[in-house]
């Protein structure tokens, strides 16, 4: 990367302000962070990456004292803001910051409506501008300090080349007549939230193979994960850091009551052992000694009753929307995920202007092969 295109290292209020003047007077505006959930217990911005047409930068969101600047550019419309895959990043600055971003451009959305055959970061880099991205970085610990320059060059490498991308990818949309397609999509990211709402359902249930569990095992299972997500929480550290899902599981399941019959467990390496041995088997036993009438259980949602005539509409519309994905050159999901064509066969609409009423269906979809669709439920 040429100097001339990158910007040192942004870890000072002043030279925040200064960054954000001079890129607020840009008509666009290349956006990625890096968060470290590979390594903490709890996700956060950890790096902002920024790319004008012609420099980059790298704000570290640890050595300011306010990102607010950054808010006005991001929520500027005279500003076209970039991002590949937003969905994330918006999440983490809507949750960590209050921050939103308007006039949107992802260049993920855009390769899927194009069929990209690879449609991640590194996939159209190296296909559109011979870049190959250093795997060695792809789980690097960004909370770390400092960084290296090997770090900083990799992360500006995830910005640098969105406008150029974007400039590709906005002509083939055009040519394809599926511009509108896009900007529709991109005007529903600016409503992205960090998801507040809790899951009714307790976490220790949401591991794989956690429902096929009963009674004791059950009980075993919820107290080791309380310890697990407590330990990783003190330590700063992501879960499975602590230990691995599967030795969860097996430890419910075989309940072991010392040192010897943990051990014997798959995963539970030697320094788990003499580290945090104890405390595991403690919480083996809370596990153990809860009642049978407090034994926790395992709630199955009450089923639909069978609809043939719902299922015989939904049937219709997939084939339809495969049809339609043959003849669009685009994968059946994203053209009409199989959620929309639900909620089009439980609504069951007559007319257009139904069938724009549907939870979840799109402008550009009606338009473009609504009377297929209601055709399909006639």
């Amino acid at each position: 990367m040429s100097e001339a295109n990158y910007l040192a290292h942004v870890q000072s209020q002043a030279a925040l302000e200064r960054l954000i003047e001079t890129l607020g007077k840009e008509r666009l505006l290349a956006v990625d962070t890096e968060a470290a959930s590979f390594h903490r217990y709890r996700d956060r911005v950890y790096l902002i990456q920024l790319s004008s047409r012609t420099q980059t930068a790298i704000v570290d969101p640890l050595a300011v004292s306010d990102l607010s600047p950054l808010s006005r550019v991001l929520a500027d419309r005279d500003i076209e803001i970039v991002f590949h895959d937003a969905d994330y990043d918006l999440r983490l600055l809507d949750r960590e910051y209050g921050f939103g971003a308007t006039q949107l451009f992802d260049t993920r959305i855009a390769a899927q409506l194009l069929n990209e055959p690879g449609i991640g970061l590194a996939a159209l880099l190296e296909k559109h501008f011979g870049v190959r991205l250093d795997k060695r970085f792809q789980r690097a610990d960004w909370s770390a300090r400092p960084l290296s320059s090997d770090m900083l060059r990799y992360a500006a490498e995830d910005t640098r080349h969105l406008p150029a991308l974007r400039d590709i990818l906005r002509e083939r949309l055009v040519e394809k007549g599926r511009l509108d397609w896009a900007m529709e999509e991109f005007g529903l990211l600016e409503t992205t939230r960090w998801n507040t709402v809790e899951d009714s359902e307790p976490a220790f249930l949401r591991l794989k193979g956690a429902k096929a569990l009963r009674g004791r095992a059950l009980a075993v299972l919820r107290e080791v994960h309380r310890w697990r997500e407590e330990t990783a929480e003190r330590a700063d550290k992501a879960a499975f850091r602590i230990i691995n899902n599967e030795p969860l599981l097996e430890i419910a399941k075989v309940q072991p009551t010392d040192a010897s019959a943990l051990r014997g467990i798959r995963g539970v390496g030697p320094d788990l052992l003499e580290r945090r041995g104890s405390d595991l088997l403690a919480a083996v036993r809370r596990g153990l000694a809860i009642p049978e009438g407090d034994l926790p259980r395992v709630e199955r949602p009450a089923r639909r009753p069978p609809d043939p005539a719902f299922e015989a509409r939904l049937e219709r519309l997939k084939a339809v929307r495969n049809e339609l994905a043959t003849r669009f050159d685009l994968a059946p999901g994203v053209l009409c995920p199989n959620g929309t064509l639900e909620a089009i066969a439980r609504a069951l609409p007559r007319t257009i202007d139904d069938l724009r009423q549907t939870p979840g269906i799109r402008r550009w979809q009606v338009e473009a092969f609504g009377a297929e669709l209601l055709a399909a439920l006639a």
